[in-house]
């Protein structure tokens, strides 16, 4: 079987170890992760959602109150034209350059600092706001950008006067040969296709490019699929893929079928610098095949799928749009503000539960919205727990070599507390 700490991804011209950490939000793909799979080698995304607020939490900047207080005097029904509450994109813009800039400025060793970039987040400026974040990106020198969420017709040509837009790595998140071919029209367009393409299947966590069939799809098949399609159109752009991809031995598979690397997430939810909490953390390795669920509780109107426990479900928490606003389209639309103004209310006056959608922007900042991949019921196979009964957090190192092939104890030391790790060795840590 080939092993993937023999292989190479070479894409955009640099050499990668063939791993790639998908962008998981709101900041649960840390910039401490990121820095890790860099420093070994390896591709990580940080994720650009909700990037003010994130900024807030972590620099203590003011951008989401700086929104709140120029429409603090809107009301829900009000968000309609010229009176959607929308972000200043030249704060906006400044706010994404610092979170991406603060973690590229202390990369060390050979790996990519990417972001991954949704179209579907919106914020009421769809087309300016997606090209303030990302120019943004560009302007605080990411390595690479991964288009998600979307089909991205227009991004290739509003980076095109960029001066980095020939340098840095751009990449399509798809899931059929059919999106990817939209995208491959549009961006042929200002002569510039993507320097790889990640495919994504229906086992990934989060938003789902499928709709309620997604379970008659397979990622093997979806890549198979786009693999002939651009091997008769001529293309040789590095594909891979994402979802459902646990171990090493799924890695290798997808290796041996010429894929050039692969995109996880869902085991890093867990890891020591994962953004997620720890109590999280805890649900997510006690999870069992009947805890996950593929939802159309977003907002966005995708499937997403996550764990029955996600304190996200049946909220009546009220739209959060003044400060946040993320999904709101360029009407001041959210089916999250619909679907909270016609439930009801108790005899005592009470917002009853809102069922059919949920607050994404308020429920993801807060870390209610458990997102997972369908292998979340295996956490467990990979941890040990303490004498209290607690599942023990494994390092992003940990993670990456057992990815590789090199697997660490769970209670090794990390590089990263300077001591020695021998098992470095192997990938040029």
């Amino acid at each position: 079987m080939l092993k993937p700490k023999d292989c190479r991804a070479i894409i955009g011209g640099s050499e990668y170890f063939p791993l790639m950490i998908g962008g998981m939000g709101v900041d649960i793909s840390t910039s401490a992760m990121v820095l890790e799979a860099a420093r070994l080698g390896c591709i990580a995304h940080l994720s650009d959602a909700m990037v003010p607020a994130v900024c807030d939490k972590n620099f203590g900047t003011t951008f989401t109150k700086n929104k709140a207080v120029t429409h603090h005097r809107l009301q829900t029904e009000e968000f309609i034209q010229d009176r959607v509450p929308r972000f200043d994109l030249h704060e906006y813009r400044l706010a994404q350059t610092r979170y991406v800039a603060e973690t590229v400025e202390r990369k060390k060793g050979t790996g990519g600092v990417f972001v991954n970039c949704m179209e579907k987040l919106q914020a009421g400026s769809p087309l300016e706001l997606l090209e303030a974040r990302l120019k943004a990106c560009l302007d605080a020198g990411a390595d690479g950008i991964s288009l998600s969420a979307g089909l991205h017709t227009s991004s290739m040509k509003i980076m095109s006067d960029h001066p980095r837009f020939r340098d840095a790595k751009i990449g399509i998140v798809v899931s059929s040969w059919r999106a990817l071919k939209l995208f491959l029209r549009a961006a042929s367009r200002v002569d510039r296709l993507p320097d790889y393409i990640v495919v994504e299947g229906p086992l990934a966590g989060g938003h789902l490019g499928f709709g309620d069939d997604w379970a008659n799809y397979s990622l093997k098949e979806i890549v198979a699929d786009v693999m002939n399609n651009l091997e008769q159109e001529g293309l040789r752009i590095p594909v891979i893929p994402a979802g459902g991809i646990f171990d090493t031995n799924d890695a290798s598979f997808f290796l041996e079928m010429g894929a050039a690397a692969v995109q996880v997430a869902t085991r890093f939810t867990v890891a020591q610098e994962s953004g997620l909490p720890d109590a999280a953390k805890q649900s997510f390795f006690e999870a069992e095949e009947k805890d996950v669920f593929v939802a159309s509780v977003s907002p966005t109107s995708y499937p997403i799928r996550l764990l029955h426990s996600s304190p996200c479900l049946n909220s009546n928490i009220a739209p959060q749009c003044i400060a946040f606003g993320y999904v709101l389209n360029a009407k001041g639309q959210c089916q999250y503000i619909d679907a909270y103004n016609t439930t009801g209310v108790s005899e005592t006056g009470k917002k009853l539960p809102v069922v059919e959608k949920t607050c994404l922007c308020h429920h993801i900042l807060h870390y209610d919205a458990w997102t997972c991949g369908s292998n979340v019921i295996r956490l467990k196979e990979t941890v040990t727990k303490n004498t209290e009964g607690i599942y023990q957090q494994p390092t992003t190192e940990q993670i990456i070599q057992e990815y590789l092939g090199e697997r660490i104890p769970l209670d090794a030391r990390s590089a990263s507390t300077k001591q020695p790790n021998p098992a470095l060795a192997s990938i040029g840590g």
